[in-house]
């Protein structure tokens, strides 16, 4: 694994959590928070694949 993947590995669930986290505390709606989640995966996928 390079740097880059073991980068979005550990950054893609910290930004899940913050979604999460965020929601709960009424500061995000459910389609924000769920948007944030899916971008943060698709981004993660399609950068983890490209290398």
């Amino acid at each position: 694994m390079t740097d880059a993947q073991i980068g979005l590995s550990v950054v893609t669930p910290i930004i899940v959590t913050f979604a999460i986290a965020l929601f709960r505390m009424g500061v995000l709606q459910r389609t924000g928070a769920v948007t944030a989640v899916l971008a943060a995966f698709a981004i993660a996928a399609s950068l983890f694949l490209q290398r």
